[in-house]
């Protein structure tokens, strides 16, 4: 009687079949970005710089979740207001070097100066919650793109934000490097200053 012999399966392709469905994978596989906010981050080494008061915005995130604007408990919801105020506000003189004249704020010669010299000062409690530092970041940017959409409204036509995404997307049909230079301009009158470095105020 014949012995019975097993049939084996063929694996010599399995190491070629294994690659092209590795293969297959990197090229269908979608990898999404990491998104974050855009930001400088501060130096440890770098001495702070000292800023007269009245160019300062100080808000606090407590343990909490609650926001301290100029030491007072502020909804989240205000910030923005506030922000916007205090950084159009163009309090320096006419005859100054620092005159705003594109400024709509209440000139107020006790608040900030002029948008280049307002700076937003944060500083969160080491056990506050995350979410509430994004919340109160996107509450700042909001602040920043109203007036910035204004101005570039009154300059050239057109709201910064609508054309910046467009420009970020791929999807500008106009003159890119004009645009760029526009927003580049915009972003000058109003620049992003949002710190978390401690700040010396300076006492005048």
């Amino acid at each position: 009687m014949s012995k019975r012999t097993t049939p084996e399966v063929n694996a010599g392709s399995m190491a070629d079949i294994a690659f092209l469905l590795l293969i297959f994978f990197l090229v269908t596989t979608t990898i999404e970005k990491d998104k974050g906010i855009i930001r400088y981050l501060p130096i440890t080494d770098e001495v702070p710089q000292p800023i007269q008061k009245r160019n300062i915005l100080p808000i606090f995130i407590n343990e909490q979740g609650e926001f301290l604007v100029n030491d007072k408990i502020t909804l989240i919801q205000e910030i923005s207001a506030i922000a916007t105020d205090f950084i159009d506000n163009g309090g320096a003189p006419t005859d100054s070097e620092l005159y705003c004249n594109y400024c709509q704020g209440n000139h107020n010669p006790t608040a900030s100066d002029n948008p280049k010299k307002a700076v937003i000062a944060i500083n969160a409690h080491r056990k506050s919650k995350y979410k509430f530092y994004i919340a109160l970041q996107n509450e700042l940017t909001k602040s920043y793109n109203t007036l910035r959409d204004r101005e570039s409204q009154r300059l050239f036509g057109y709201e910064y934000t609508a054309v910046n995404k467009e420009i970020r997307e791929g999807r500008y049909q106009g003159n890119l490097k004009k645009a760029k230079a526009q927003l580049k301009q915009v972003r000058e009158l109003y620049p992003l200053l949002i710190t978390d470095a401690e700040t010396k105020k300076r006492e005048l």
